[in-house]
């Protein structure tokens, strides 16, 4: 059995030959999962020591003990606003240990939000140096297991569309950005050795542009350029290999025109793209001619086996809201295996998928019990018509405390949200992620993804969830009311068959004798769009992954009949309660067999790089 947590940092590393670190790999994960419960002790155990004289510590009397039973009896379990005031401390420069005894050398950026701040600010995960280590060490698991499945890898290259996103400084000086950005930028990216298995077709620095068209546009070249080398192809979530696709729609013959003259767009200005494109780029009229003749066919079903006919298969997270995207990708893919390799977040990694081959609905995730101490919260929820999302409190009372279990005493079957405690100063942290236990490594539960707490709505990297919507739509609703009218009730979707995909809400309205202008209604589109928070806006303005937001008017009663389809499928009358998303066809078949007018957000919202709790400061 492994004598320490730290040695885990290497155990894949060295110069070890890549069948010798494939092997060590699979040899890691058997043995970690093989002695569960006495690592996540040693873990706690040494978290726990290094920390011992931290100020968030120090507040609850744990004396120095390392301890799992007085760890759980003296330290509470926290959501994000219980810590913020720390966390500001330290991103406005105070470096005494507050949090954790090793300095914080960065802040990682949620894609959720503190519910206390209107406007949508980011969470700030903070994180160490020692952090890139356990991620790389994740990383270095990934293509070790795949092998298993889908023999001869290294023969080809990975097409992966890779982004990195703005930052920005606290006015300590400490680095905020995601924890993707992070990790890109990060020397364990850009000098990593040459692995044969982890070769791409995108230079780092066609990753590492922030300009986002000519980042995209590079990245589609290369690729094409290198079309039968591609084994396989992918980006971090669906929605971005989509956005992908749909930019060579767009571009096929600025790409093709490149290929076959070997000279690079005037557009792609960025001199360490060009100069790293230029490289690979030679006149190639025979490669321009096949690209020009597939994407000219009337359909593009299976354009990505037929631009690159040696993929085999799709390596992005479809999982949680990424799911409705499936139908999409096997469209565009004819029906390659879509593959979800890694379960990580800003406020840590947390495991891999051991069978990564199994259908999107089936994925499930084994957590690595190295990279930080684990907790679960039961979870107990009755899924309605609508499959409404979780919502649990922000505080718990002692019992609900008490009810915590650990990694290895999980049950089948049964779903909990995800507390962690991390190296990095973070201490019974809820995640806020729901999993359900699909089965076992040895001794370790594999988790299916079920939603995130509370997230209402999605369309790539943004996270509504309900009170937020709440609020955007309580301030559009003050644009019709000098027109006598008011609002009776209102839900939402995440309509993806528009690419990119958009947010859809629907409005029963109480109208007077004032017509409402159709401008008016199109000003409550975009007063929906301001109030949303910065990702959702980001994703609208300068990444452009997310469409226009469109108001459906429907019809005097629209959501009495809702509430009777509801009821004919088994609600209760004294329960019901319209939910404020809905994702089951026939519901949103019934809302748009209804729609009176329909209307859509005239420009784009505002938005600003950065922070808005820092931007005064910059």
């Amino acid at each position: 059995m492994p004598e320490a947590p730290k040695q885990y940092l290497q155990v894949v590393g060295g110069d070890r030959n890549v069948s010798d670190k494939n092997k060590k790999a699979l040899e890691f994960i058997e043995d970690v999962t093989s002695h569960a419960d006495e690592i996540q002790k040693r873990v706690l155990a040494e978290i726990l020591s290094r920390s011992a004289q931290v100020e968030y510590l120090s507040r609850y009397s744990l004396n120095g003990r390392t301890d799992r039973e007085s760890f759980k009896k003296l330290v509470p379990v926290v959501v994000y606003e219980d810590l913020q005031p720390d966390i500001h401390r330290i991103a406005n420069g105070d470096k005494s240990p507050i949090l954790c005894s090793q300095p914080i050398s960065e802040f990682l950026t949620s894609n959720y939000f503190s519910s206390g701040t209107s406007g949508g600010e980011r969470k700030l995960m903070p994180t160490i140096d020692e952090e890139l280590e356990r991620r790389s060490l994740l990383y270095s698991l990934l293509m070790p297991v795949m092998n298993q499945f889908v023999p001869g890898l290294d023969k080809g290259k990975g097409m992966y569309f890779l982004f990195v996103k703005s930052e920005v400084k606290t006015p300590g000086g400490l680095l905020a950005r995601p924890v993707l950005t992070s990790y890109y930028k990060s020397r364990h990216f850009r000098e990593r050795p040459y692995d044969p298995y982890n070769v791409y077709t995108s230079p780092n620095e066609t990753i590492l542009c922030q300009d986002s068209y000519q980042s995209m546009y590079s990245q589609l070249l290369c690729g094409l350029l290198q079309n039968k080398e591609v084994f396989r192809v992918g980006s971090v979530f669906a929605s971005g290999f989509i956005r992908a696709i749909r930019f060579l729609e767009k571009n096929w013959t600025s790409l093709c025109n490149d290929i076959r003259t070997g000279i690079l767009d005037a557009q792609i200005t960025d001199p360490a793209v060009r100069e790293a494109v230029v490289k690979i780029l030679h006149p190639n009229p025979k490669l321009a001619d096949f690209i020009e003749e597939e994407c000219k066919k009337d359909s593009w079903k299976g354009i990505i086996t037929r631009l690159w006919p040696n993929a085999k298969y799709i390596e992005v997270i479809v999982t949680g809201t990424m799911s409705q995207y499936i139908p999409i990708l096997d469209f565009y893919s004819n029906g390659l295996p879509l593959v979800c390799t890694m379960y990580a977040s800003s406020e840590c990694y947390f495991g891999v998928n051991l069978q990564p081959l199994a259908q999107p609905s089936e994925v499930s995730y084994t957590l690595i019990p190295t990279m930080a101490f684990f907790e679960f919260l039961p979870v107990h929820r009755n899924n309605g018509l609508s499959d409404p999302p979780v919502s649990l409190p922000d505080s718990l009372n002692e019992k609900e405390q008490q009810e915590l279990v650990d990694l290895v005493d999980v049950k089948l079957g049964q779903e909990y949200e995800l507390v962690v405690t991390t190296y990095a100063g973070l201490y019974r942290y809820r995640v806020g992620d729901v999993l359900r236990v699909a089965g076992f490594k040895n001794k370790v539960p594999q988790f299916n993804f079920i939603c995130r707490n509370n997230v209402v709505l999605s369309i790539d990297s943004d996270k509504t969830d309900e009170v937020e919507l709440q609020n955007a739509v309580k301030n559009a609703v003050s644009h019709v009311e000098p027109f006598d009218a008011s609002l009776i009730e209102y839900t939402s979707y995440a309509d993806t068959s528009t690419i990119p995909g958009h947010y859809v809400v629907f409005w029963e309205l109480r109208t007077g004798s004032t017509p409402v202008p159709p401008s008016v209604f199109e000003d409550c589109c975009l007063a929906i769009e301001e109030s949303l928070n910065s990702v959702y806006r980001q994703g609208r303005v300068s990444d452009k992954s997310i469409g226009a937001l469109e108001i459906k008017i429907v019809e005097a009663g629209t959501f009495d009949k809702l509430m009777d389809y509801a009821l004919s499928r088994g609600a209760s009358i004294n329960q019901y309660k319209t939910p404020r998303c809905v994702k089951y066809a026939p519901i949103i078949d019934l809302l748009n067999s209804r729609v009176i007018s329909s209307y859509f957000s005239p420009k784009c919202p505002k938005w600003a790089p950065g922070h808005k709790q820092w931007n005064n400061q910059n």
